[in-house]
């Protein structure tokens, strides 16, 4: 009889754990499947808007490209996908792309359209609210609120280098510079230090920069990255290779 029972309460925690396992693996399929979706949904949602906007002036062409850009690299991960983190961050280039979308219907002086969740990688930077310009090693560099002449590039915000760059336009796209390695990076730093460090008197950042920049600023130990060292190193470059055949 203590047999039988024994054997009994074997097959029922057995069947207990086939059951969980079944649970999990369908709860983890479900979130797949969800996230997939989610992304899909914004993917298609920036190429439709990328199919029916040409933009006529230079702020409205560059962010359309930039919007381009990001519905490639959507539609790439997409492709490769097969994680929830994945699917994840394929959604959160075809938000980028989206904010590129706003930007440019800015810029062509129509309605932005509905607000977009925020970007991930955007947490923490804030926004422009009001210009500033400023003059690095002879060349003048400017960032805005609003798209212009002298502003034609978009950022919809996040970090470079660990320090936040806030949402808005500028003159010139120096994130891009200072992703990459060398003396651009440190003469990218030091642009971003003179147009956005609250050092420097106040810029008008939206909410959540300062606390970024902060923290930024101990990521690079109080703020090495400005020290004079670097100054006298960047001197002699004159930032020649910052514009990538753009003319300041």
């Amino acid at each position: 009889m203590s047999v039988l029972l024994i054997l009994g309460i074997v097959i029922v925690v057995l069947l207990v754990i086939l059951l969980a396992r079944r649970s999990g693996a369908a709860s983890q399929q479900t979130r797949l499947e969800d996230a997939r979706a989610e992304a899909q949904r914004w993917y298609e949602r920036l190429g439709g808007q990328l199919m029916n906007l040409h933009g006529d002036d230079a702020a409205a062409r560059q962010a359309l490209s930039d919007a381009g850009e990001r519905y490639n690299a959507a539609g790439g991960q997409l492709q490769q996908a097969n994680t929830v983190r994945q699917f994840e961050l394929a959604r959160e280039s075809a938000l980028e792309g989206l904010q590129y979308v706003r930007a440019a219907r800015l810029a062509m002086g129509i309605d932005p359209g509905p607000d977009l969740p925020p970007l991930a990688s955007a947490q923490g930077a804030g926004q422009l609210t009001k210009e500033r310009e400023v003059n690095v090693q002879g060349h003048a560099y400017k960032a805005g609120p609003r798209p212009g002449a002298d502003t034609p590039y978009y950022y919809p915000g996040g970090r470079v280098q660990g320090r936040p760059v806030p949402a808005g336009w500028y003159s010139t796209p120096v994130w891009k510079t200072a992703l990459g390695a060398g003396a651009g990076v440190l003469g990218g730093m030091l642009i971003f230090d003179a147009l956005l460090s609250p050092g420097f008197g106040d810029m008008g950042y939206g909410d959540g920069f300062s606390d970024g920049y902060a923290d930024a600023a101990q990521d690079f130990g109080g703020g090495d990255m400005g020290s004079g060292d670097m100054g006298g190193d960047m001197g002699g470059s004159d930032f020649g290779d910052f514009g990538g055949g753009f003319d300041f």
